[in-house]
C-alpha cells in the first residue's frame, strides 16, 4: 500500500469520525454549549492577555523612540538639603554654584569616556509674531544634535550649519503648529518670523508629531509642534543668558508684586517670575551613550563630575529613560502573567469539564459502542470518535472565545485606554491551545469507550 493510498484513508477516517461527532454534539446542543464555556473564557483571556502585553511592547517601543535610546536626561533642580534637626542650627557657608551650564554639556562631550554627543537645552517662554498675527510659544535653544537625539524629522529645509551655531545667527526651526498658523498661504524656508523682541529666518520645518497630553507629561516632553527651535549660542547673545543677571532683571524684581490665585495652573506672570528667578544658563543636557550597556556607568560618572563642577550642590538631576522605561515593562509583564495564569486556569477548568462530561457520555452510550462493535468497528475507531467530539466541543468554545476575546481586547482599549494589538499570532495560540486542551483531556474517556468489552456493552441495560 503506497503513501497517497494511507493518506487517502486516514482523511477518510477522520472524516467519518469528525461527522460522527458532529451527529452526537447536535444530540445535545445544551450540554455541549455548557462545556465549552471554559474554554470560551480561558481563550478569550488568552487573547486578551496577548493583545494587552502587544500594545504594551509598542508602546515601551514608541515611548523609547521619542526619548531616544540610550539616552541620559540631566536636568537643573533646587538645591537638595539633608542633615539632623536642630532648633538653632549653627551658621553654615553657604557654596556657589553656576547651575547646570553650556560649559558642562561640552566638558561631558569632550571629557566623558563612552559618551557618543551631548546636546543643549535652553527653553524660554515668549511670544511669536507675524503679519498681525501672535501667539505665545516656546523659544528652544539647541545643539546640531538634538534634532537626532530626540528623533525630530525634518519635513521641508535643513538643520543648522556648523558656522550658524558658531555665530550664533538668527536663524529658526519650526514645528508644524507654528507653520500652520503663520505661513498658511506660503512656504516658510527663507521667511522672516518674529520671536520675542528679535526676528529669525526659518530654514527648517519639522514633520508632524502627534503627541497627547497625557503621555508628554509622562514621559517629560514637550510638544514641539508649537516650539520655534535656534541655535543654543543665539538664545544666549541674541535673547537670554540666565547667568547673566542685567539691570533689566533688578529693575523687575524690584516691581515684583506677588499674585494670589487659586487656580494650580501656573499663571503667565507665575511663568515669568519662575523664568526670572531662574540661573540655570540650562534647562536640560542630553547625553547620548555609544552602548546601553554602559549607561548606568556613565550615569554615575557624571553625577561625580557635575558633583565636582558644582562645588557638591546637588542642583541637578540624573535620569536614565531607558530604565525608567524598562521597569514599567517589568510591571505590564506581571501583569500580563498574571492574567495568563487566570487564563491558564481557566483552560484547565474548562478541560476537566469536557473529560467529565465525555465520561459521563461513555456511560451512556454503551449500546452504541457495544453496536457499533458488533458491526465491525475496532477500538482505533471508537477511540477517534470519541476523542474526535471531544476536541469539536473544545475547539467550538475555542472559535467562539477568539471572538469575544477580539472584542474584549476592543472594550479595553475604548473604555480603559490601555493600547491593546489582536496579531494573527495570538489567534493562533488561542485556536492551537482550544485544540490542545480538547486532546489532552479527551484522551482519556476516549480510552476508556475504546476498551469496553462488546458484549458486556451489548448485554448492558
Amino acid at each position: 500500500m503506497n503513501v497517497a493510498e494511507l493518506r487517502r484513508q486516514f482523511i477518510a477516517h477522520v472524516g467519518f469520525s469528525m461527522r460522527t461527532a458532529v451527529e452526537a454534539v447536535q444530540h445535545n446542543k445544551l450540554r455541549a454549549s455548557l462545556t465549552s464555556l471554559g474554554i470560551l473564557f480561558g481563550v478569550a483571556s488568552v487573547i486578551a492577555m496577548l493583545a494587552i502585553g502587544k500594545g504594551a511592547e509598542r508602546e515601551i517601543l514608541e515611548q523609547m523612540r521619542l526619548l531616544g535610546s540610550n539616552n541620559v536626561m540631566i536636568t537643573p533642580l533646587v538645591e537638595q538639603r539633608e542633615g539632623p534637626a536642630d532648633d538653632q542650627p549653627d551658621k553654615k557657608v553657604t557654596k556657589f554654584s553656576p547651575g547646570l551650564t553650556y560649559a558642562d554639556a561640552q566638558a561631558i562631550a569632550r571629557v566623558v569616556p563612552g559618551v557618543e554627543v551631548t546636546s543643549a537645552e535652553v527653553v524660554l517662554n515668549t511670544s511669536l509674531t507675524r503679519e498681525g498675527l501672535r501667539r505665545s510659544g516656546k523659544l528652544v535653544g539647541v545643539d546640531t544634535t538634538y534634532f537626532r537625539l530626540t528623533n525630530l524629522a525634518l519635513a521641508t529645509g535643513a538643520t543648522f550649519t556648523p558656522p550658524q551655531v558658531e555665530r550664533g545667527l538668527p536663524v529658526a526651526i519650526i514645528g508644524h503648529g507654528v507653520r500652520t498658523r503663520f505661513f498658511t498661504t506660503e512656504d516658510p524656508i527663507g521667511r522672516p518670523l518674529k520671536v520675542g523682541e528679535s526676528w529669525v529666518t526659518v530654514v527648517g520645518v519639522l514633520q508632524d508629531r502627534r503627541l497627547t497630553q497625557q503621555t508628554a507629561q509622562r514621559l517629560g516632553i514637550r510638544d514641539a509642534n508649537m516650539d520655534v527651535y535656534v541655535p543654543v549660542r543665539t538664545v544666549l547673545i541674541r535673547f537670554r543668558n540666565r547667568a547673566q543677571l542685567t539691570q533689566r532683571d533688578i529693575e523687575q524684581a524690584a516691581r515684583e508684586v506677588t499674585v494670589t490665585t487659586t487656580s494650580d495652573a501656573p499663571t503667565e506672570s507665575e511663568q515669568q517670575r519662575e523664568e526670572r528667578t531662574n540661573r540655570n544658563q540650562l534647562d536640560r543636557i542630553i547625553v547620548r551613550v555609544t552602548e546601553s550597556r554602559y549607561v548606568p556607568s556613565v550615569a554615575d560618572v557624571l553625577q561625580r563630575m557635575l558633583a565636582r563642577r558644582h562645588n557638591t550642590v546637588v542642583d541637578f538631576e540624573i535620569t536614565v529613560p531607558e530604565l525608567l522605561l524598562r521597569q514599567e515593562q517589568r510591571t505590564k509583564t506581571i501583569f500580563n502573567v498574571v492574567l495568563g495564569a487566570i487564563a491558564s486556569i481557566s483552560l484547565v477548568v474548562g478541560g476537566i469539564g469536557i473529560m467529565n462530561i465525555m465520561l459521563a457520555s461513555v456511560l451512556e452510550r454503551i449500546r452504541e459502542i457495544g453496536v457499533r462493535r458488533a458491526m465491525g468497528a475496532t477500538q482505533k475507531d471508537i477511540l477517534f470518535q470519541f476523542l474526535s467530539e471531544a476536541v469539536l466541543i473544545s475547539v467550538a468554545g475555542g472559535v467562539a472565545g477568539i471572538l469575544v476575546g477580539v472584542g474584549l481586547s476592543m472594550g479595553i482599549e475604548r473604555f480603559a485606554g490601555i493600547t491593546t494589538i489582536v496579531s494573527s499570532l495570538s489567534v493562533f495560540v488561542a485556536f492551537g491551545v482550544s485544540f490542545t486542551v480538547g486532546l489532552g483531556f479527551g484522551i482519556v474517556p476516549a480510552y476508556r469507550a475504546a476498551r469496553q468489552d462488546p458484549v458486556v456493552c451489548l448485554r448492558y441495560e
